[in-house]
C-alpha cells in the first residue's frame, strides 16, 4: 500500500511548531476527539475547534515542539491515516507557534459588531435598512457590508463597546422587521459577533459602504455609474442608486396621461421642478424631477405599482434616473419646467402613437371614439385611487410636508368630486 505521505492528507508546508493544523474534521469536532487524537505523541496544551467557514478545521498545540514532530512524522509514514469519527484528516504544521488561547475575537466585547445576514434574499438587505435596525441603540459610526463564504456579512461601528453590546444582546438571533423589507423578500435573520476591528476604514460613501461621521466624503463612481460587480435584484433588475429625478413608465394606457395629470400626482409628495415626457418603446415614458433625493424617494416607494385609474389602468412603474438636473428649453405639452415662469411656450407637440390622445385644452373632455383624459375618466372609473398600501418604514418626521392627511387633488372640473390622497404611511403595520 503506497505511503500517505504520498497522498495530499499530509503537506510539508510550514516549518516544524508545536502547533498543528488539522482539515477535513467531521462538523461540530469536539475538544475531547482532538486531544484523543493526540494523546499517543504527547500531552495537549491546547485546543481551537471549529475554525474556518465550514467549521470543520481545528488547531491543537503539544506542550513540546517534538511531540507535534512525532505526530506529524508518524502520520507521513504510516499506511493508516489519521481519522476522527471515520473521517481522514489532513495534518500540517501551523504557521503559528502558539494557541494564545480558546477565545475569538468574537468572544471579546468591542464598539464594532459582525453581522452575518441570513436568508435566500439576504444580500438583497440594503445599508440603510441596517442602520435603521442598529440606530436604534445608538449613532451608528460606519457600516461596511460584503460577501464571504459565510455569507452576506456587514461591520457595523459604534462609539463604545457598551452601545455595541446592547445591540448585540437585543438583536442576535432576530429577524429584520418585515415592513423594512420590500414585499417580495423573505425573512432575514441576523447572526452577531464582536469583530476584532474598533475603527473601519471607509474611503466612500456607496452602497457597499457608510460613514456617518463625515458628510463630506466623496461619493463613490460606482455609486453613480453602477460598478462591474452590480447587486441584482429577484426580478433580474440591477439594483438602484437613489436620484432626485424619477423615471416614469406608464402601463395600460386606456386614457390619455398628460403633463398636468403628472404633475398633479407627482407633486403630492413635494414641490416638482420639471418633468419631460417622452415616446420609448411603444409606450408614454416621463422624467420627474424633485428638488431633493429624499422627496424622490418617497414618491417613489408610494407610487411604484400604483395605477392613475381605477380599474388597473395607466399603472406607474417607477425607477430613478441617472439624469440629476433636466434641461428644458420650451414648455409645451411635452415638457414643463416649474422653476421658470417666463419659459418661452411653443405650440403644443404631437404626442405620438397613444392609447387615448388627447385632442384640445387639457381641462375639456376628449370626445373621440376613445374617452381620453379630461375632467375626470368615464363614469364608472373613479380618478386618482392612489391606496397607499406599501408597507414602507417612515421614520417619525419624516413625511413631507406636502403630505398632509386628507390633501386633496386639484379637479380639472369643479363638478367633479376631487379625490383625497391619504397619509403615505398611514396604513403600515404597526
Amino acid at each position: 500500500m503506497a505511503s500517505v505521505s504520498s497522498q495530499p492528507q499530509f503537506r510539508y508546508t510550514q516549518p516544524p511548531s508545536k502547533v498543528l493544523h488539522l482539515r477535513n474534521l467531521p462538523w461540530e469536532c469536539t475538544e475531547e476527539e482532538l486531544i484523543e487524537l493526540g494523546k499517543p505523541f504527547g500531552k495537549v496544551v491546547n485546543t481551537k475547534c471549529n475554525v474556518g467557514a465550514n467549521r470543520n478545521q481545528a488547531f491543537i498545540e503539544f506542550a513540546d515542539l517534538n511531540q507535534a514532530i512525532a505526530m506529524i512524522s508518524y502520520y507521513a509514514s504510516s499506511s493508516e491515516p489519521a481519522q476522527v469519527r471515520g473521517k481522514t484528516v489532513y495534518l500540517q504544521y501551523s504557521n503559528r507557534q502558539e494557541i494564545v488561547n480558546n477565545k475569538t475575537a468574537a468572544d471579546v466585547p468591542g464598539n464594532v459588531l459582525l453581522v452575518t445576514i441570513e436568508g435566500a434574499d439576504a444580500r438583497l438587505v440594503s445599508i440603510d435598512v441596517l442602520h435603521l435596525v442598529f440606530s436604534a441603540f445608538g449613532f451608528v459610526h460606519k457600516i461596511t457590508t460584503f460577501e464571504k463564504t459565510a455569507g452576506f456579512q456587514a461591520l457595523v461601528q459604534f462609539s463604545d463597546a457598551e452601545t455595541a453590546t446592547s445591540a448585540k444582546d437585543a438583536l442576535d438571533g432576530r429577524s429584520i422587521p418585515r415592513y423594512l423589507l420590500p414585499e417580495h423578500m423573505g425573512p432575514c435573520t441576523l447572526r452577531i459577533t464582536y469583530s476584532g476591528h474598533s475603527d473601519l476604514s471607509v474611503k466612500f460613501q456607496s452602497h457597499r459602504s457608510r460613514d456617518y461621521t463625515n458628510p463630506y466624503l466623496p461619493v463613490a463612481p460606482s455609486a453613480v455609474e453602477g460598478s462591474g460587480q452590480a447587486m441584482v435584484g429577484l426580478d433580474g433588475k440591477r439594483l438602484e442608486t437613489e436620484s432626485n429625478v424619477l423615471l416614469a413608465s406608464i402601463e395600460n394606457m386606456q386614457y390619455a396621461v398628460t403633463l398636468d395629470v403628472l404633475h398633479m400626482v407627482f407633486s403630492a409628495f413635494g414641490p416638482v421642478q420639471k418633468i419631460a415626457m417622452f415616446d420609448k418603446n411603444g409606450g408614454l415614458q416621463a422624467l420627474i424631477q424633485y428638488p431633493d433625493t429624499q422627496t424622490a424617494v418617497v414618491a417613489k416607494e408610494a407610487l411604484e405599482g400604483h395605477c392613475i385609474y381605477d380599474g388597473g389602468f395607466c399603472k406607474l412603474h417607477i425607477s430613478y434616473s441617472r439624469h440629476t438636473d433636466l434641461s428644458i428649453k420650451v414648455n409645451n405639452d411635452r415638457s414643463r419646467d416649474y422653476t421658470i415662469p417666463n419659459t418661452p411656450n411653443a405650440q403644443p407637440s404631437i404626442l405620438g402613437q397613444q392609447s387615448a390622445p388627447m385632442v384640445g385644452p387639457p381641462g375639456q373632455p376628449y370626445n373621440g371614439s376613445q374617452t381620453g383624459w379630461g375632467s375626470g375618466p368615464p363614469a364608472g372609473v373613479q380618478s386618482m385611487p392612489m391606496q397607499m398600501h406599501n408597507n414602507v418604514y417612515m421614520p417619525p418626521g419624516s413625511m413631507p410636508q406636502q403630505m398632509a392627511p386628507g390633501m386633496q387633488f386639484p379637479s380639472h372640473n369643479s363638478s367633479q368630486p376631487t379625490t383625497t390622497l391619504p397619509a403615505y404611511g398611514s396604513d403600515r403595520a404597526q
